[in-house]
């Protein structure tokens, strides 16, 4: 049997930083489970490791999606699946890293076998959102009630989706249980939880950091490559808020203050997220501290000691 390490935890816990450590320590390869890392030209925002700073260590699903491009939680799953695959054949060991924790779930315990998108649909569920955005909860509320109750009422995409699963197949979405786990590895889940308080003060500085480091020149190098701005990237922490303060709609001080208040809330809905999953190892600090990254190799070490 192989073996599969994942570095979870909240965004700017370090999880990157031990990401490489461990795959340095462990002959590993690094694939990434963050959704916004997959996209191409996103890179300050999102906090990518860029290529100089990879120790020539492999890294999988960085940049292969243009702005314009979608991508689902199966999508995905899918494509991490085939990449795991290919680093196991080689006899090393596949690192994932990533704080989107319903990519996570589809690679590790699967999801229900859905429909694919049916752009014609969609586009129809999304015009009606337009003019009366509350209707798309009726409506599902209507065809298929538990659907409705496990999404806000302001989860446009989610809606859309639950109602396009609905009304493509005439039924309700299938349950869990019907999901394929990934099989075949022994894995071992490393969470990092640093303390929150430090946590929200690294975040804060990070922001800011980002801001002064050439975040607002990104997103106008994007905009004079084609994008508009309505890409879903463009949807997403940091990226929303300079596209706002380009065009004049806040100030520079209003859309770092903005991009603050929203990561520590991100932040805490990742902690929420992974904290539902019984099977992670907890790691108290951050994955740059050295205490950290000694209890890590340690308990790596002995985790996959003598597989077969």
């Amino acid at each position: 049997m192989s073996g599969l390490l994942v570095v979870a935890g909240p965004t700017g816990s370090g999880k990157s930083a031990l990401a490489l450590d461990l795959a340095e320590r462990f002959s590993g390869e690094i694939v990434n489970c963050d959704s916004m890392q997959l996209y191409r030209g996103f890179d300050i925002g999102t906090a990518k490791i860029l290529s100089l700073r990879r120790r020539g260590i492999p890294h999988h699903l960085f940049d292969v999606l243009a702005p314009s491009e979608g991508y689902s939680a199966g999508d995905y799953a899918r494509a991490a699946r085939a990449v795991i695959a290919g680093i196991s054949a080689r006899a090393r060991l596949p690192v994932v890293v990533g704080g989107t924790g319903f990519y996570l779930r589809a690679l590790l315990y699967g999801l229900p076998e859905l429909p694919a998108r049916d752009e014609t649909v969609r586009a129809r569920l999304a015009r009606r959102a337009q003019r009366r955005p509350e209707s798309l909860h009726r409506l599902l509320t209507r065809l298929d009630p538990p659907a409705a109750q496990r999404i806000h009422p302001n989860d446009i995409q989610k809606l859309i989706r639950a109602l396009e699963v609905r009304l493509l197949t005439r039924r309700s979405a299938p349950t869990p249980s019907s999901a394929e786990p990934l099989r075949g590895y022994r894995i071992l889940q490393l969470g990092l939880d640093p303390d929150r308080k430090s946590l929200y003060s690294r975040l804060d500085a990070r922001v800011r950091e980002m801001f002064a480091s050439g975040l607002l020149e990104e997103v106008q190098a994007l905009l004079h490559a084609g994008a508009t701005g309505a890409e879903k990237p463009f949807e997403s922490l940091g990226y929303k808020q300079a596209l706002r303060y380009l065009r004049h709609a806040c100030t520079l001080e209003q859309a770092i203050e903005s991009t603050q208040i929203e990561t520590r809330q991100y932040a805490k809905r990742q902690w929420t997220w992974f904290r539902r999953d019984p099977n992670i190892h907890w790691l108290s600090g951050f994955g740059d501290e050295a205490s950290v990254r000694e209890h890590s190799f340690h308990t790596v070490h002995n985790f996959f000691t003598n597989i077969s």
